[in-house]
């Protein structure tokens, strides 16, 4: 296979990254409009959590049923993809058609069940194209993820807070996001396809390996979906603090940005981790992620210009060790389970995410918002001593000094 056209898999992975930046936009439709939602429906701050984790809990039961039925290593990723994309614009468009909480949560779970068939055969797709550079090549797909979960905050903003339109364009982005999916072709590095046995998904949890790259994996998912659930609502706030102008708008671009910002993150990443391992590359993001969730609070109210430079640090690091798990379990695993074993860890790692999004405005009702971020630093922590177990049993070093270039 020297003879392929290194080309190709870079066109590959444009094409797969745009289908994931747009069908990926829905995941934070609601979330984005959220101050809005509250107004409109009167939520309480608790109702109005349930937005967001009842997108993470569909994502889990989409993903433990994809696991449980090998869907990712029995079907052609593309084609599962596809339909994910067209179900989860559907569910997302039927929020125009609702009038209260009820519904409107519901039609987020089924979003995120939907999203659980369009996230695990993305990163599995384009593995087949990339051997070589396979983490910076799932770095751009995490990075295609994070953007697009940014998305609805840019339009929120340009749309001068109206959440119909949000949830228009995020329905249209991720419709479109499935029809790009189809127009591409797995690459000819193909995993060998999976026959499906109950005992699969027991099987990669077997894994010495697998686990502690899921166990830092769980570390990191403790932190970012809580980061960016709530980072429009901290930013708002301190922004109204110190009497900004128009704070909410302030906060749909800043929201944004934090959150875009870990493109760039999940690219860097995915470069350093090819470089030196990813271990090392996953140890490092922890520890500086960590350490921005630790100081946040004591910077809020600040000055904006502060306030921005530190989520927009904690918002590169956050994500970019994300796809260097997802590529740690495409490398320890079972060659015919790598499906499965992606699946499993990304949906063990999203229960994760609904205890931190409940936990955060509870803390900032009780303790304010200088106080509420330390409730995320354990993760990081805990995620870090994963990674360093991980890097004995694989000889790698997690603390070696970059080489010159």
């Amino acid at each position: 296979m020297s003879d392929v056209d290194p080309a190709g898999r870079w066109q590959a992975l444009a094409g797969l990254a745009t289908a994931k930046f747009l069908a990926l936009s829905t995941w934070f439709s609601a979330s984005a409009v959220v101050l809005e939602l509250e107004q409109f429906w009167s939520l309480t701050p608790g109702t109005a959590s349930m937005l967001t984790i009842a997108v993470q809990l569909g994502f889990v039961a989409g993903a433990l049923v994809s696991a449980a039925l090998s869907l990712a290593d029995r079907f052609p990723p593309r084609r599962v993809m596809a339909v994910g994309a067209l179900g989860a614009a559907a569910a997302n468009a039927g929020l125009l058609l609702v009038d209260a909480a009820g519904p409107a949560i519901a039609l987020r779970f089924a979003t995120g069940a939907c999203l659980a068939a369009v996230y695990p055969p993305a990163m599995k797709a384009m593995a087949t194209w990339f051997r070589r550079g396979r983490g910076l090549a799932l770095g751009v797909m995490v990075g295609a993820l994070t953007l697009g979960s940014a998305l609805p905050h840019l339009v929120r903003g340009l749309g001068g807070l109206d959440w119909q339109l949000v949830v228009i364009v995020t329905s249209l982005a991720t419709l479109a996001g499935g029809v790009i999916a189809l127009l591409g072709r797995d690459g000819p590095y193909p995993f060998p396809r999976g026959t499906f046995r109950v005992g699969d998904a027991l099987r990669v949890a077997r894994d010495r390996r697998v686990r502690l790259a899921s166990y830092g994996y769980f570390g990191h998912m403790w932190e970012l979906y809580a980061l960016w659930a709530w980072a429009v609502a901290y930013l708002s706030a301190s922004f109204q603090h110190v009497g900004m102008r128009d704070p909410d708008v302030a906060a749909a671009f800043g929201a944004f940005a934090v959150v875009g910002v870990g493109t760039l993150g999940c690219i860097a990443g995915g470069a350093l981790a090819d470089r030196h391992s990813r271990t090392w590359l996953t140890s490092l993001a922890l520890t500086l992620s960590g350490s921005c969730a630790a100081i946040a609070g004591l910077v809020w109210g600040s000055h904006p210009a502060l306030v921005m430079a530190v989520m927009l640090f904690w918002g590169f690091w956050v994500v970019a060790d994300s796809a260097q798990f997802s590529t740690l379990v495409t490398e320890v695993a079972d060659q015919r389970y790598v499906g499965t074993g992606l699946t499993l860890q990304l949906a063990l790692g999203f229960t994760f995410t609904v205890v931190t999004i409940w936990v955060i405005p509870l803390l900032v009702d009780a303790v304010g918002w200088r106080w509420a971020f330390l409730v995320l630093v354990p993760g990081p922590l805990l995620g870090t001593a994963a990674m360093r177990v991980l890097a004995r049993e694989l000889g790698e070093a997690t603390t070696k000094t970059a080489p010159s270039p």
